[in-house]
């Protein structure tokens, strides 16, 4: 059995009960999916500084549930911690944003990431950049509109989001469309008809790439950009987390690897 941990960095759990729903519809038989959300910090990240905490609070949860999974999925579309994550942890950590985006260049020259509000688009915009996809992004499309609850945002916004990404397409010239977003997850399925070229689905891309390093049972580095840091004392942290800086990880059940 593969288990694929999935980390909702913000603290609305309708959003982490969408991720899961998707996540396990695509699921290959003998996956089991556990998803979690944050038990502090904002409803949705938005901007840098929420994306900095969330960040912080990936790590502990990862730190937390040590031993349980096979896979973890930083489930916000800008990755936050996703470096970091990759550093400590011995298994595969797969960002919702660069699953999605790097599924977008295997089906076509250029894509557009759109979403549901316009104070996402400097976050987004590095986020694209740090994974080296610049070249590959046709454009950034948002709505500049509010919205009633992040969690049926995607309800909600359907018709305009739908009209959004075929504007990128007639007028950006892309390939294929993104949509970006956690509180999105599952919109793909019920609106591709209506857009003319492939939209991506970011938790489904994200399980199915999880799954995929699972079974290329890859190492863990011991050089290069994520391999694991030297260990280091620290204070005031989550007491898991402190255990993991300082090299010596405690499993869930409380034993030791």
């Amino acid at each position: 059995m593969t288990r694929i941990l999935i980390l909702n960095p913000n603290t609305t759990t309708a959003v982490t009960d969408r991720l899961a729903t998707v996540a396990r519809a695509v699921a290959a038989r003998g996956t089991e999916i556990l998803a979690i959300s944050a038990t502090r910090g904002v409803p949705y990240i938005a901007t840098r500084a929420e994306a900095a905490i969330g960040g912080a609070v990936v790590l502990e949860m990862l730190a937390e549930r040590i031993g349980t999974f096979d896979a973890a999925i930083v489930a916000a579309f800008g990755d936050p911690g996703l470096g970091g994550a990759r550093e400590l942890m011995d298994v595969p950590v797969i960002g919702l944003a660069e699953a999605a985006m790097l599924s977008a260049c295997m089906l076509g020259r250029r894509f557009t990431i759109v979403s549901f509000a316009r104070a996402l688009g400097p976050w987004y915009r590095e986020c694209v950049e740090a994974h080296g996809l610049r070249d590959r992004l046709a454009s950034i499309r948002l709505l500049d509109d509010t919205f009633a609850s992040i969690a049926d945002v995607a309800a909600e916004k359907a018709d305009l989001l739908v009209a959004l990404a075929n504007r990128a397409v007639e007028e950006d010239e892309a390939d294929v469309v993104v949509l970006a977003g956690a509180p999105l997850a599952g919109l793909a399925a019920s609106v591709k008809s209506r857009i003319a070229v492939p939209v991506i689905e970011g938790i489904a891309a994200a399980v199915k790439q999880a799954e995929l390093l699972v079974a290329l049972d890859v190492r863990k580095a011991i050089a290069g950009t994520y391999r694991r840091p030297e260990p280091k004392s620290s204070s005031g942290l989550v007491p898991s987390l402190e255990a993991l800086l300082a090299g010596s990880p405690v499993l869930f059940n409380g034993s030791r690897p």
